[in-house]
């Protein structure tokens, strides 16, 4: 069957032929996104923060969720910045070397919902951030335990 070729279906030909097109021209320029290590790291930081916040209100679910959190960071860090400017190391090493240890104490400290041993081993994890920075040329940025809630809009103790 022949369509005659009145300015409504040119009209939806061109557009048919124009989204085809598009479409297609589209999904070969754009790859996957990848976040760079600055958007990583933003995220780690602020997964730092709401770690302690939640361990000082003993809100041991959501410092577990924290923790969890910060590690796939560091797994997104390690994975799609192996390599970064001048840093010497492989990144996945100085994560495993400044981190791991710490972060596994924390861990531990949680699950005995300690907050004492929390609080020691988080400072643990934040020199190791600093140990981190100080081997990757990025010695000037220099992590801190959290003095003031950023995060208003959120609950960190257990009962509202």
């Amino acid at each position: 069957m022949k369509l005659p070729l009145t300015l409504p279906v040119i009209t939806a030909l061109v557009v048919s032929s124009l989204v085809t097109g598009c479409a297609g021209h589209h999904a070969a320029e754009h790859a996957p996104y990848t976040p760079g290590l600055g958007e990583i790291m933003s995220m780690t930081s602020t997964r730092h923060a709401k770690l302690w916040f939640a361990g000082q209100g003993q809100n041991w679910a959501l410092a577990e969720y924290e923790l969890e959190e910060l590690r796939e960071g560091f797994e997104d860090a390690a994975k799609y910045h192996p390599t970064h400017k001048e840093i010497t190391q492989p990144i996945p090493k100085l994560i495993a070397t400044t981190m791991d240890h710490s972060m596994d104490e924390v861990e531990k400290a949680i699950k005995a919902k300690n907050i004492l041993l929390f609080t020691q081993h988080f400072d643990a994890v934040t020199a190791g951030c600093n140990a981190c920075h100080q081997a990757s040329a990025f010695g000037f940025n220099i992590v801190t335990r959290p003095t003031s809630n950023a995060f208003s809009n959120q609950v960190f103790s257990t009962a509202p």
